[in-house]
């Protein structure tokens, strides 16, 4: 149901890699979920937008055609 392929593209256009993540607070779990498109919590959402100065949108797509 969710696609954090935006997150990706939005890394790599802000020069930013899943290291600086770790550096920046962001855990190796939650990379590895993020990796798999399993849920993520809002705050982490919100942490993620602070670090790469970007919206939602640009982390996160919500297929809607998925059966839960």
């Amino acid at each position: 149901m969710f696609d954090y392929s935006p997150l990706w593209a939005t890394m790599k256009s802000k020069n930013i890699s899943q290291y600086d993540l770790l550096n920046l607070g962001v855990d190796k779990h939650m990379l590895d979920k993020l990796r798999h498109n399993q849920n993520i919590t809002v705050l982490t959402l919100a942490k993620l937008c602070t670090i790469l100065d970007c919206t939602p949108n640009d982390i996160l797509h919500i297929n809607k055609d998925t059966d839960k």
